[in-house]
């Protein structure tokens, strides 16, 4: 599916304080045994040749089961909150050359390989992707690289949903079949509750 994403970088945020949840959900385990953020960087991997984990100052790597040629950026401002780790990871990659980035979350590990090409393919440097599910818009989106100053210019806890409100004729929805677009994990039992949707598989381990 790597073909449908040439020209679109990967982006996963992952450095929030997770303070729902009560401990770091990046490590929890899903019911297939594998990590919550470790899966959402697998299914990222398999579609997005270039992807950027945004983690924070004082993560250890050693903790997270990264695949390989996984690029690790370590926001400063992660404590303003997810505006702020959010404009870091895009400075950080800025002079890249590709037309778009996709913002993904790290606690949503269900979203199918099928889905994030389907937005890949139809993202534009001029253009905002977002994938609709049932009428209800999720994640991730894909912003042209028209938009990275206006995100690197990002603070605080407001990420990308601002953008999309400056700029409504330029917001693309794109229909799916997906549940995972809106499946994130904030608490412990959205852990076991979460269903699989269909067509989604987990990357096996190397």
């Amino acid at each position: 599916m790597r073909s449908e994403a040439n020209g679109v970088i990967g982006l996963v945020l992952a450095a929030g304080q997770a303070r729902r949840f009560g401990a770091d959900k990046r490590l929890a385990r899903l019911s297939d045994g594998h990590g919550v953020l470790e899966t959402t960087l697998r299914v990222a991997a398999s579609v997005f040749s270039e992807l950027v984990l945004v983690l924070r100052s004082d993560d250890q790597l050693s903790d997270y089961r990264l695949p390989p040629n996984v690029r690790v950026v370590h926001a400063a401002r992660a404590e303003h909150g997810m505006g702020a780790s959010l404009a870091d990871g895009v400075t950080a990659i800025h002079a890249q050359p590709a037309r778009a980035i996709a913002v993904l979350l790290g606690d949503m590990p269900w979203i199918s390989t099928a889905t994030l090409a389907q937005l890949a393919q139809a993202a534009t440097e001029d253009g905002i992707v977002q994938p609709c599910h049932m009428g209800r818009p999720g994640h991730p989106v894909l912003f042209g690289r028209q938009f990275w100053p206006q995100l690197r210019a990002l603070d605080g806890d407001k990420g990308g949903s601002a953008l999309i409100a400056r700029h409504p004729t330029a917001h693309v929805l794109i229909n799916v079949t997906d549940p995972g677009s809106h499946l994130d994990v904030d608490v412990p039992s959205d852990l076991a509750s979460a269903p699989e949707p269909a067509g989604f598989h987990t990357p096996a381990s190397p």
